[in-house]
């Protein structure tokens, strides 16, 4: 099976969950910069753990992808250096161009979940319906 879910893996899932959860919060408490820079250390480990060292280093090594793997790098740098605002913002824009790659299949999953998808897909007949029912 292409997607069997090892016990590495579900960890690794599990530390990128937490990474994605202490950034959150650490932006909604005002930037804390303890909550940013644990939030990074756990989705790094998870990204190692779900990908392996070698895909993960392929692709922050990747030639195409050295302007998003600066950019991440930089924003975490500047968040240990107490700069989280300007940290997160290099670190999203370097997310966004490291990871633009996957854009096209992460669309083809979202349009796949039952009822998101259906509103993502028409939304013009959504918004129209709920016009409608509130007017």
């Amino acid at each position: 099976m292409a997607y069997e879910l090892t016990e590495q893996k579900k960890i690794g899932l599990g530390l990128v969950g937490f990474g994605i959860f202490f950034s959150f919060l650490g932006i909604i408490l005002f930037f804390d910069r303890g909550l940013l820079a644990l939030g990074n250390i756990f989705w790094l480990a998870g990204v190692v753990l779900l990908l392996g060292w070698r895909s993960t280093l392929n692709l922050f090594t990747n030639r195409s992808n050295y302007k998003g793997s600066i950019a991440f790098l930089l924003g975490i740098f500047f968040i240990f250096v107490r700069w989280p605002v300007v940290g997160i913002i290099v670190e999203m824009y370097g997310c966004i161009v490291l990871f633009s790659g996957f854009w096209p299949s992460v669309k083809v999953f979202i349009y796949q979940i039952p009822v998101f998808g259906w509103i993502l897909q028409y939304p013009i007949l959504f918004i129209n319906r709920f016009w409608r029912s509130s007017g």
